[in-house]
């Protein structure tokens, strides 16, 4: 009897005997009566005993002929699809594993191949221009830029970004850095070149600005490329009950095209935030800021320029259409004072907007600016733009834009903007 198999016949041989026994014991205990003898009753037990062990004996066998048989058969794997084949090599004749007149061999990816390569996607940025603007032009039609990602993570306690900026002046590192973001106390730490935390806008790539440019506020004030430079970043969220409360501390080199420049070493920038946001009600939120930077101009050897910043924003999507209606509203306040040489210039500006969604894949904005000039705030330029966008899926928009601009020289430009953007890859969610 093989072990784990139950067979009756061998349950049938070890109980019968033992209840025959017991039968024949109370039934000499018995007086004897005018139906059967005790060996009788005992030969026909014996009959019936044979004629069970018998009928069971055939469907035995057949059982032990069919595990013996499963025993001995090797397990059928489960058919899997082809491999489709990664790349080619070229294999020497006589090699180990050549793959003989057929010609090159593939090379097959493994499972883990992807753990070694990094999410890499390629976003592209279309602009056509038509209208007049002789105080700043911009060419008809052009890819302004096409920004290629690369997103991994290193190990269990950082990860990589690195966003490569292609435009018609060449290649730059838009941002690249390595982000800790488990470190003892709650920290979250990167370091690398960064965009600064700095209000909203300046946070934004150019795809994902609800606009095909920049306010006025953010180009004349933190420079026309924004505040981004290399330095180290650190922030933590503060526990305060009810309210997301993040502070944010960054220090920089101290060179951004346009708003500071370090000639010395130790001519740092020094940059400080504090957001908090709350949900207001289940389809609407609010998120305030303050942020203030700090850091040499190079005008002169100690001069230095500093801006300080407010920032709204509310949000409105009501859960039941999400998908088809939203409100979005943003505003930032900025005040900047730069030193000169003999003097210092102060100068304020803002810009408001607002998107609403009219249907799933269309939306409808507005924007308005002004801004004065940081080293002559006599010079204010004002502005207003009506934007047109349509989402055909999430990889892709088209955007169209009418803006009128009165310059503080008293140049009045007014034009339309026709943006595409399309990418391909896996591209990271950018900050919320």
């Amino acid at each position: 009897m093989r072990r784990g198999i139950f067979h009756p016949g061998a349950a049938i041989r070890v109980v019968v005997p033992v209840l025959l026994s017991s039968w024949t014991a109370a039934a000499a205990a018995q007086p004897s009566s005018a139906g059967p003898t005790v060996a009788e009753q005992v030969a026909a037990l014996r009959a019936e005993l044979e004629r069970l062990q018998a009928e069971h004996r055939d469907r035995l066998a057949a059982l032990e002929t069919r595990l013996a048989a499963l025993e001995g058969q090797a397990p059928t794997p489960t058919p899997a699809a082809a491999p489709v084949p990664l790349a080619t090599a070229e294999v020497p004749a006589g090699a180990a594993g050549a793959g003989g007149p057929s010609g090159p061999l593939p090379v097959y990816g493994t499972p883990t191949s992807k753990a070694f390569n990094p999410d890499i996607a390629v976003i592209g940025n279309f602009v056509g221009t038509a209208g007049d603007n002789d105080f700043e032009p911009r060419p008809s039609l052009a890819l302004e830029e096409a920004e290629a990602s690369f997103q991994a993570v290193v190990d269990p306690y950082a990860r990589a970004d690195f966003f490569l900026a292609f435009g018609p002046e060449g290649v730059e590192i838009e941002e690249g850095l390595l982000t800790f973001p488990a470190l003892p106390g709650g920290l979250l730490a990167k370091v690398g070149r960064l965009k600064a935390s700095f209000g909203k806008v300046n946070t934004f790539h150019a795809h994902n600005m609800p606009w095909p440019d920049r306010p006025l506020v953010n180009v004349s004030l933190l420079g026309e490329e924004g505040l981004a430079d290399s330095g180290l970043s650190l922030s933590r969220l503060l526990p305060v009950p009810g309210l997301f409360l993040e502070a944010t501390g960054e220090v920089f080199r101290g060179e951004s095209e346009g708003l500071f420049a370090a000639p010395r070493r130790r001519d740092l920038t020094w940059l400080g935030r504090l957001r908090a946001y709350r949900d207001l009600t289940e389809s609407s939120n609010l998120e305030l800021g303050g942020s203030f930077v700090r850091g040499h101009n190079g005008i002169a050897l100690d001069t230095t320029s500093r801006v300080a910043g407010l920032d709204a924003t509310f949000r409105w999507r009501p859960l039941r259409r999400a998908i088809y209606r939203r409100f979005l509203a943003r505003t930032e306040l900025m005040w900047s004072r730069r030193g000169l040489e003999d003097a210092a210039a102060d100068a304020f500006g803002f810009y408001v907007s607002g998107e609403y969604q009219l249907a799933r894949r269309w939306f409808l904005g507005a924007r308005f600016d002004q801004s004065e000039r940081p080293e002559d705030p006599s010079l204010r330029d004002r502005g207003g733009s009506l934007l047109l966008t349509w989402w055909p899926s999430e990889f892709s928009q088209v955007r169209a834009q009418v803006r009128r601009t009165r310059y503080g020289e008293g140049v009045t430009a007014n034009e339309a903007l026709f943006q595409f953007l399309f990418s391909i890859g896996a591209h990271g969610a950018h900050t919320f």
